[in-house]
């Protein structure tokens, strides 16, 4: 146990072995609520079962986002705040993620009726659409990595849409999405010599980049995601701060399309051990919507998050002392053997499945029907166009323990005819 607990929040271990499923099932059973104090990161109450990040999630007033930030913070960012990291754009940029109440819910609802249902314009139009122009862009058979050519592509077009960016930028913005988000993979991380240099400089272009398309909508207002954010206001009728809007252009944009990225190319995965699943849907469309349902359960993209207590509190017998933090791991809990039956079989039919793969409560992901949207629009088209696919070669991971997932996923596919 002690050999292996550092795999828990280890970056490295995640892009070697991926998600530690064997740890969790071990801590879910022996010790749910695990204090992790090891060399590299900050001390944490490591939290596995799905009741009790419940219990955690619906008490915003007790367990902050704000005190203590979102990660558990390693040896190399905690330095970077004390040299002055915390003077990147990006670091200044408020979120809706790191707000408590009431706060936090006045500014969700500058943008959640967007998010609804009926609030993004043509959602289903704008995600088939995406979803087909993908597959009309492949040749009908060949080799591919359906990461790049695929996963990534699909959600990076449907939210350039929404928000209006234009085609030539969304390259640009690609590689800003996973440098944010892969910052400690070698292979994805902003490149150069001084790593806080490197951080800055990113920051700086995300910065730009959006404080040119704000400037734009508010001075020629479209019908988009862009104009709404660049023009809100809350609830008291004073605007939107800069910081604010762009922060939530940071979550939006690339939150919505690493997770959901992560999320489809996780589902071929699947599909690809369990082809049985795979024809299932083909032979039921209709099974769809539960499939999306269990691809979220089964890759849960956001491992975790982190809250800090803001006053003493009792969970399963350990006591949580004020300004302690806790890492609320949703991979964990959507396989947690108290609430999902055989949590480790990969079931598009499962029913009911009361997945953490949103999050819970106060901070449920303000995008999951757009989420569910998109990487149902894609399923769908995957499974008329696909007349088989098949593994060609070694899938790698992410080298990252907070948004998760396959790096490279390299297949073989032939299209059907017609």
């Amino acid at each position: 146990m002690e050999a292996t607990i550092t795999d828990l929040i280890n970056a490295s271990a995640y892009g070697q072995n991926g998600v530690p499923h064997e740890l969790w099932t071990h801590l879910r059973k022996e010790s749910p609520v695990y204090w992790y104090a090891q060399r590299g990161h900050t001390p944490f109450w490591a939290i596995t079962k799905h009741e009790d990040i419940m219990e955690v999630s619906s008490q915003p007033d007790i367990f902050s986002n704000e005190a203590g930030g979102i990660i558990v913070l390693n040896e190399a960012q905690i330095q970077s705040f004390i040299e002055g990291g915390s003077g990147s754009p990006l670091a200044q940029m408020k979120t809706i993620i790191t707000m408590d109440p009431p706060e936090h819910r006045s500014y969700r609802k500058v943008a959640s009726g967007y998010f609804t249902p009926r609030g993004v314009t043509n959602l289903d139009e704008i995600v088939k659409s995406s979803a087909a122009a993908i597959f009309d862009e492949l040749p009908d058979e060949g080799e591919v990595d359906f990461i790049e050519t695929i996963a990534q592509k699909h959600p990076l077009r449907v939210l350039a849409t929404i928000l209006g960016i234009n085609e030539e930028q969304e390259e640009r913005l690609l590689v800003i999405t996973q440098e944010l988000f892969g910052g400690e993979d070698p292979d994805m991380q902003r490149q150069g010599e001084d790593r806080e240099a490197a951080r800055k400089e990113l920051g700086m272009e995300f910065y730009m980049l959006f404080d040119e398309i704000i400037k734009d909508r508010r001075a020629c207002p479209r019908d988009d995601l862009a104009t709404m954010l660049a023009n809100a206001e809350l609830s008291d009728g004073c605007p939107l701060g800069q910081l604010e809007t762009l922060g939530y252009y940071l979550i939006v944009f690339t939150a919505g399309h690493d997770t959901t990225r992560n999320a489809l190319s996780g589902a071929i995965s699947a599909f690809l051990d369990h082809p049985d699943q795979f024809e299932r849907l083909r032979q039921d469309p209709s099974l769809s919507k539960s499939a999306v349902d269990e691809i979220v359960r089964w890759t849960t993209p956001v491992n975790y998050m982190k809250r800090q207590a803001v006053q003493d509190y009792e969970l399963r017998g350990q006591n949580i002392k004020a300004g302690e933090e806790l890492a609320l791991f949703y991979c964990s809990a959507n396989r947690d053997e108290d609430v999902f039956e055989d949590p480790f079989t990969f079931d598009i039919g499962r029913s009911p499945n009361r997945h953490l793969g949103f999050g819970w409560a106060e901070h449920y992901c303000l995008g999951a029907h757009l989420a569910k949207a998109s990487m149902k629009a894609l399923t769908e088209e995957m499974v008329r166009r696909v007349e088989w696919m098949e593994p060609n070669g070694e899938r790698t991971f992410i080298s990252s323990n907070f948004v998760v997932g396959l790096k490279t996923l390299p297949v073989k596919y032939k299209l059907k005819n017609g």
